[in-house]
């Protein structure tokens, strides 16, 4: 093996140590100034205590799983997929049947299917709504 094979892999012991050293050195640095630990993990603090670090505790359970706060995720207009919304404008200026336009025979005729489409997606938002109160 080489000298700076060697030297790397060296390298790359001491930086792996490091990085479990803490006790709670499996998340990443404080959000907000607000570090999440779990379990019975410890609050980290400098050599000689004097750091303040504020701690958010959570079950250990929680530690591998995706954070309650994102787990119930809703579309928005703002948050909504590119996809979707470039789907959405597919029809601008489309004129005819089905269209929902004033323009050409039986435009009018698309209004309806766009109503009924929305109606039944509020339907099911207000069902799964119902189904969230206890």
């Amino acid at each position: 093996m080489t000298t700076i094979l060697r030297v790397a892999l060296a390298g790359i012991a001491l930086i792996g140590g490091a990085a479990l050293a803490g006790p709670a050195a499996a998340q990443n640095a404080p959000e907000n100034g607000v570090l999440v630990i779990y379990g019975n993990q410890k609050c980290p603090t400098d050599q000689n205590g004097n750091e303040i670090v504020v701690c958010q505790r959570r079950n250990a359970d929680e530690q591998f799983r995706i954070p309650k706060e994102l787990r119930e995720f809703q579309v928005t207009p703002d948050n909504k997929a590119w996809a979707a919304r470039e789907e959405a404008t597919r029809d601008a200026g489309a004129t005819g049947v089905g269209s929902c336009s004033t323009v050409g025979a039986s435009g009018a005729t698309g209004c309806v299917m766009q109503q009924v489409r929305a109606n039944k997606v509020e339907n099911r938002k207000k069902a799964e709504d119902q189904a969230d109160i206890p």
